[in-house]
């Protein structure tokens, strides 16, 4: 949905690319103080399902009053369905260990990272039958997508078992500033911890830019792509980041998580130069291989560094270390966007740059998270 139909509406109506950056990055901010949060109050409950089933129904109601009313009801709703949909992910990507086991890990990740991709096209589909077929339109369109979203949680909230854990007394809200404070000083004291937030912190700034629907306004507008050409780019990537999420989860196994989480930055790259090409030559079959390079690449980014995170945290402070981890996504989230729209809408200059400019951070997050390769290869043998 943010991948392609909320930007399609954007654009629609008329709004800037920076109406997409203030909303992203206003979300972004309020994840980043309360991520941790939520992370150690599912901690300290001694369950995370109930967090998720909250924060799901948050994302699902928001999401299905996008297109309705005026405007700024759709930016209000689509920052606040971002929120709730991030929270969960809090505690969705801590439930890992109570799924998988340390030799299993990779592969469950890796699962769980395919078969989401094949939700991806199933909302390619409901959208393509709502808009194309059907004539529904934008608004009706996010309400049936977020019927879908519903609906494919039910299993996770009916099938997962979480083991019983000791329940503690939960973090207040106010103490939100006091406990990031605490939750950087004990990460400080993991190995490796930092440096891999740093790095998570530059890839994402790239990955969630474009995924957060910049890549489809860059090939609408910029490439010139029409609606059902974008649909095909993203169902390309969608295509390959399923075999890509299912193979990087062996590979982990094989040859630890973070080598196969730089291949997937030099898979990133090679998609961005592809993408840049295009818009700088003005032809569009070099953003066909945007699809393919990072449609694997992102499979296999979330599917290894997921694995990353769970093998160099503490087991009791998981969702803690989540916590943060989800924080410097949105960190990633409030800067990508924000540089975007400087590059676009402040500084007038052509999208190609701006794409260009995430290249970069992908490329520094490469040589940091070189540093853990050694330690990823001890913890997956492990």
């Amino acid at each position: 949905m943010i991948g392609l139909y909320f930007p399609a509406w954007l654009l629609d109506r008329g709004l800037p690319d920076s109406a997409l950056s203030f909303v992203e990055a206003g979300a972004g901010i309020l994840v980043v103080f309360l991520a941790p949060w939520i992370g150690a109050r599912s901690d300290a409950a001694g369950r995370r399902l109930p967090t998720l089933v909250a924060t799901t129904m948050g994302a699902v109601a928001f999401t299905a009053i996008l297109g309705w009313g005026p405007r700024w009801l759709s930016l209000v709703a689509l920052g606040l369905a971002l929120i709730s949909f991030n929270m969960g992910s809090v505690v969705y990507d801590a439930i890992l260990p109570d799924v998988s086991i340390p030799e299993t890990r990779g592969v469950v990740s890796g699962l769980g990272v395919g078969v989401g991709y094949v939700g991806s096209f199933i909302g390619l589909a409901v959208g393509t039958l709502s808009l194309e077929v059907w004539d529904l339109g934008y608004a009706a369109t996010f309400r049936l997508l977020a019927f879908g979203f519903l609906l494919f949680s039910l299993p996770a909230f009916l099938f997962i078992d979480e083991p019983a854990r000791v329940a503690m007394p939960a973090p207040g809200l106010t103490d939100v500033a006091r406990r990031l404070y605490h939750s950087w000083q004990r990460a400080a004291t993991i190995p490796g911890m930092v440096r891999f937030l740093v790095g998570r912190f530059l890839y994402t700034d790239a990955i969630n830019t474009l995924i957060g629907g910049f890549l489809a306004i860059y090939a609408l507008d910029e490439l010139g792509l029409d609606e059902g050409q974008t649909r095909n780019l993203l169902g390309v990537a969608i295509a390959a980041a399923i075999p890509g999420g299912v193979l990087a989860g062996r590979a982990v196994r094989r040859f630890g998580a973070v080598t196969i989480l730089r291949a997937a930055l030099i898979g990133w790259i090679a998609a961005l130069v592809a993408g840049t090409a295009a818009g700088v030559a003005d032809t569009t079959w070099p953003a066909w291989l945007v699809g393919p390079l990072g449609g694997a690449a992102l499979g296999a980014t979330w599917t290894a560094d997921r694995v990353v995170m769970t093998d160099i945290s503490p087991p009791a402070v998981l969702g803690e270390m989540y916590g943060l981890y989800a924080t410097v996504g949105r960190f990633a989230t409030i800067l990508g966007p924000l540089v975007w729209a400087l590059i676009v809408d402040g500084l007038d200059l052509p999208r190609t740059v701006a794409l260009g400019a995430l290249g970069v951070f992908v490329a520094a997050a490469f040589w940091v998270i070189g540093g853990l390769v050694p330690q990823s290869r001890r913890s997956s043998a492990a």
